[in-house]
């Protein structure tokens, strides 16, 4: 076995070839002169006989097969066969020396038909060979000694010599192969194995053949030739069959490995690929999109290109998907010969394949630019670059709820004065002009920290997160108002300078409202719309600044404190609390029920009412789901504990009308009925019956979704509404409660008495539990059980405590009481 294809290769390898020439070389001239002895039976005399061995490996190597080996090419020949017949036909000393000359003067002239020529490799080769022959002649000498040509042990001989011949040829080669990083040893030993062994073989039996001819009948070697045709067919076969099936399953392999990833990864795993997969020695892509041309190269390991002048024919492909061109797929091979029509077929498969893979890649790209742009669209306001209204919004609140609680805060709201006058004169193109210009301005006037947006049509925004504090002159006492004015007006003095607009000079007035606060305060929808007033007052007056003052809107700034206080509270675990009183049936005063009443432990005002802070609840979208969550949770989980103290009542929460507004209510209610693992039984929803008779129709959806989970509904202050019989029929509900104002007048009052009667009877008629609520007294109570009202709830029976006292206070009222509790689904009634 040779290897073939040194241009290029390592300073390792060239050390090694000058190693194994010097090697051959010295062997060559001691073979030669070294004493001839040959036994007496050799058919041919020994000048004949050294003619004859030079022609047997020039033949030999000129018959020589070829096969790619990862990026190297490995050639095997005659040659065993050619030692067999030049051992018993000339002297031995010699074989070495006409192999290293016959092995040149081979490889010289396929140099030269090839058009490569080569010296370095057409030294390794010669001298491989040359020293492949030297050992095999020293070990069949030593075991043929002077035995006749046609004994056995002559034939054990020449085999043995034969199998020297074949490792040592073996060995060098892939210790070049893998000198040079050609391919992996073991992958060198498999394949060379395969495609050696065969031929191998067949050379032991061709050169036994043919040394018995040449002593019993020289004519027969004429048969030889059409054999030898055959054989060299067959073994040609036999490797280009092997070398296709690797090709394709290393194509296979490579091109269902290309990544779906970015241009980038694509390529590199595509230059890779077709240098594993033809073993080039380098693969240029040429990659061709909207924005140019790229090219990426890569060389096969190890290889000199500039020693080696990219030897091998280069085989050019366009990339292209469905009429699209991609780019260009250049392989260079590593064979010195014109490619075969495989090669170029798979050169063209691969290509294709790394063309879709290409194109997906760029479809990708196209995909993400396209998401990002979507996006910053979303963020950014697409005329001038800037935040849009919506994301100054969500990140100045989480940029205000970063700071400290006392830094002060300010919002500055610019607009453009008479700007319709401007684009009235100068057209709607160079109005956008104008805009572009004042948010570049903007931007080069902002600060580190601060956020610049687009807020409306020709309306800016500043948020100054951090405010320098000055003493106020009047009070004495810390403000950042007049600093943040002082900013106010060096921007809009910057801002009213002239600018140039297509060609033409011009001036424009911005008037600039600004409102201020600390971060622990804030709430910038609130803080935008403060400084929305300013803003028009600067208008209204014609003034280029002006400050929001309390007096301008009822709200206050304590509003904004509470907004941020309540906040506060609910990522703490002790200020939101329930107060929980029982409701009781009024014979028996066993409990039915209990009603939990929120409360806000505030750490500066003490406890508040809901009334104190329910509006601003219900003023914020997502602090109402969060506070509505933190009820429910509350109330289940107190509801919780006296089930398992075996007080089988629910509970009661008060349910506001943003909520019966929210199609994800339920869903949230479901939510918390799962998490405490306790069943819809337990929950009462209390509504007041404004909200249920409201003539939005997602009321309906949400109460009959509700009532779906198997929810209990109550419908609360009943009798104080517009329309308190209309709203049984239409919102069907599970109990009736009496307002208190009509419970506080029955005894004096005959109309209140009758509205308390009235409830009483429709709730019997409709089958749902009444209760009447603030019961105060023990007139009240015995007044209530004359109208057979059978549930009332007030501080007679039991005041509202706290959730750690209330399991025992339904204990003692359940064990005091008859064994004639009944359940509050009316259904279930007697």
């Amino acid at each position: 076995m040779e290897l073939s294809g040194l241009a290029g290769r390592s300073r390792g390898v060239r050390a090694f070839t000058a190693a194994v020439a010097g090697s051959a070389l010295v062997v060559a001239v001691l073979g030669v002169l070294l004493p001839v002895h040959r036994p007496a039976d050799r058919p041919l005399e020994s000048v004949v006989g050294i003619g004859v061995a030079l022609a047997l490996v020039v033949a030999a190597q000129l018959a020589r097969l070829r096969f790619r080996l990862g990026r190297g090419m490995v050639s095997v020949s005659w040659g065993e066969a050619a030692f067999i017949i030049g051992f018993v036909v000339a002297p031995p000393g010699w074989l070495p020396a006409a192999t290293l000359v016959g092995a040149l003067a081979a490889w010289t002239l396929l140099s030269w038909w090839d058009s490569h020529r080569n010296p370095a490799e057409t030294v390794h080769l010669a001298a491989s060979l040359s020293l492949g022959t030297a050992g095999a002649t020293l070990v069949a000498t030593l075991l043929a000694g002077d035995a006749p040509v046609q004994s056995l042990r002559t034939v054990g001989a020449v085999v043995a010599g034969a199998l020297t011949y074949l490792l040592i040829t073996f060995s060098l080669a892939t210790l070049t192969l893998t000198l040079h990083r050609d391919a992996p040893p073991r992958q060198i030993i498999v394949r060379a194995s395969y495609a050696k062994i065969p031929m191998f073989v067949g050379n032991l039996v061709v050169g036994l053949a043919a040394v018995h001819a040449l002593v019993d009948g020289p004519l027969w070697l004429l048969a030889f030739l059409p054999g030898l045709w055959l054989l060299q067919r067959t073994y040609r076969f036999h490797l280009r069959g092997e070398e296709e099936r690797r090709m394709w399953e290393a194509f296979s392999a490579a091109t269902a490995t290309l990544p779906a990833g970015t241009e980038t990864e694509v390529v590199r795993a595509g230059l890779g690929a077709a240098l594993d997969v033809f073993g080039a020695r380098r693969v240029e892509i040429e990659v061709r999109g909207r924005d140019g041309e790229r090219r990426y190269a890569e060389d096969g390991p190890g290889q000199d290109n500039a020693v080696a002048g990219l030897p091998g024919p280069a085989i050019t492909r366009s990339m292209a998907v469905a009429g699209d061109t991609v780019g260009e797929l250049t392989v260079w091979l590593a064979d010195p010969t014109l490619p075969v029509p495989r090669d170029e077929a798979a050169i063209s498969a691969f290509g294709d394949a790394l063309a879709g893979a290409l194109h997906d890649a760029a479809t990708r790209s196209q995909m993400a630019e396209l998401e990002e742009r979507l996006a910053r669209d979303r963020t950014h306001d697409r005329l001038t670059g800037l935040l849009n209204r919506a994301t100054l919004l969500t990140e100045g609140d989480q940029r205000l709820r970063s700071l400290d609680r006392r830094r002060p805060v300010a919002l500055l709201l610019l607009d453009i004065n008479d700007f319709r006058e401007v684009n009235g004169t100068l057209g709607h193109r160079h109005g956008d002009e104008v805009l572009r210009v004042v948010a570049e301005r903007l931007s080069e006037l902002s600060r580190d920290g601060e956020l610049v947006a687009r807020t409306g049509d020709d309306e800016f925004a500043l948020l100054v997160p951090t405010v320098a504090v000055l003493a106020d002159s009047a009070a004495l006492l810390p403000s950042s108002l007049p600093l943040a004015v002082r900013r106010a007006r060096e921007l809009a003095e910057h801002l009213n300078r002239p600018m140039e607009v297509s060609g033409v000079r011009i001036a424009v007035e911005v008037a600039v409202g600004v409102a201020a606060t600390s971060a622990g305060r804030a709430d910038l929808g609130e803080l935008v719309r403060r400084a929305s007033l300013a803003l028009r007052q600067a208008k209204r007056q014609q003034v280029s600044v002006s400050v929001f003052d309390a007096s301008q809107d009822a709200v206050t700034t304590d509003g904004l404190a509470m907004l941020a206080e309540l906040q506060d509270a609910l990522a703490a675990d002790d200020q939101i609390m329930l107060n929980l009183q029982p409701a009781v049936d009024l014979v028996t005063a066993a409990p039915t029920g209990v009603e939990a009443l929120v409360r806000w432990r505030h750490p500066r005002r003490g406890q508040l009412s809901p009334t104190e802070f329910i509006p601003v609840v219900e003023h914020s979208a997502e602090l109402h789901t969060a506070f509505t969550a933190r009820v429910l949770d509350l109330a289940l989980e107190a509801a919780g504990r006296w089930h398992a103290a075996g007080v089988d009542v629910p509970v009661s929460v008060n349910v506001s009308a943003r909520s019966l507004l929210d199609p994800g209510f339920p869903a949230q209610v479901a939510e918390a009925l799962r998490r405490h693992h306790a069943p819809a039984s337990h929950l009462v929803l209390e509504i007041t019956e404004s909200v249920a008779v409201s003539e939005e129709r997602i009321v309906d959806e949400v109460l009959a979704e509700l009532r779906g989970h198997g929810i209990q509904l109550s419908l609360d202050d009943f009798g104080t509404g517009y329309s308190s019989l209309a709203i049984v029929t239409r919102a069907p509900v599970d109990e009736i409660k009496i307002d208190r104002s009509f419970v506080d007048d029955m005894i004096e009052s005959r109309a209140a008495e009758a509205v308390v009667r009235g409830a009483v009877e429709l709730g019997a008629r409709l089958g749902v539990r009444v209760v009447a609520e603030g019961v105060e007294t023990t007139e009240q109570r015995a007044a209530l059980i004359a109208l057979k009202c059978p549930t009332a709830q007030g501080y007679h029976f039991c005041k509202p405590m706290p959730a750690d006292k209330i399991v025992q206070a339904l204990t003692q009222l359940a064990e005091a009481a008859p064994d004639n509790i009944r359940p509050l689904r009316a259904d279930d009634a007697v």
